[in-house]
């Protein structure tokens, strides 16, 4: 099973109006990271970042004049995630905008059973919350000290992790596995258990006194006790 764990940044909160300005997303096969990564950052043509947005992502609109336009990286774009499930944290913000993209092109939108939204995941593992991106590594052990901003690959290599985590990826590759260098496909070897049989049986534990105490208790049930259908 394929999957890419991806995030976004835009000018604003508006999918209709505002843009997608940086795109990433990790590979994972089986559960399992890949290695393969894509990133791009987007030129919004006349759409300028919205302060608000600026404030949390860093991104300016002099940055991404050089930058390429979406229709310019859309084939990239889909030959990366074809096939693949689209797995982000609220995710329905990230596939407003990626939908609304597409439809400026043309193109039809991602099926929706193509999603995943591990917010509400998290929300399900976790209803007591908190579950933004920041407390959920912090509940599963990931150092996130490196993100003083938000930014579409380092956030979703965080949540690849989080993801891992939250359906217990990492205690999956615990098993005995063999990787052969340079793929990602992981095989299980066969594992032979010998079942030992003992030389001499150990005595029995309980005492003759234990035993007809029992018995007693037994024939004080009656006849039609379940205990006598059991023992009969």
């Amino acid at each position: 099973m394929r999957e890419i764990i991806f995030d976004t940044e835009t000018t604003g909160l508006e999918s209709k109006a505002d843009r997608v300005i940086e795109i990433g997303g990790i590979e994972l096969l089986n559960h399992f990271p890949t290695g393969r990564t894509f990133h791009v950052y987007i030129n919004p043509g006349d759409r300028k970042v919205h302060p608000d947005a600026l404030a949390v992502h860093g991104i300016t609109d002099d940055f991404l004049k050089d930058k390429p336009s979406f229709a310019e990286i859309v084939d990239e774009l889909q030959a990366f995630f074809e096939g693949a499930k689209w797995i982000a944290h609220n995710a329905t913000f990230d596939m407003g905008f990626i939908n609304a993209e597409f439809e400026r092109l043309g193109l039809p939108p991602v099926p929706q059973d193509q999603v995943v939204d591990t917010l509400a995941l998290a929300r399900r593992k976790h209803p007591m919350g908190p579950n933004s991106l920041d407390a959920l590594c912090r509940r599963y052990g990931i150092d996130n000290s490196h993100r003083t901003k938000h930014g579409a690959l380092l956030d979703s290599e965080l949540l690849a992790e989080v993801y891992i985590e939250m359906i217990g990826g990492r205690q999956a590759a615990l098993g005995l596995v063999n990787v052969e260098e340079g793929s990602s496909v992981v095989e299980v070897d066969d594992v032979e258990v010998e079942i030992m049989t003992r030389p001499r049986p150990l005595p029995p534990r309980v005492s003759a006194s234990e035993l007809e105490a029992h018995q007693a208790m037994v024939a004080s049930l009656g006849a039609k006790a379940l205990w006598s259908r059991y023992s009969s």
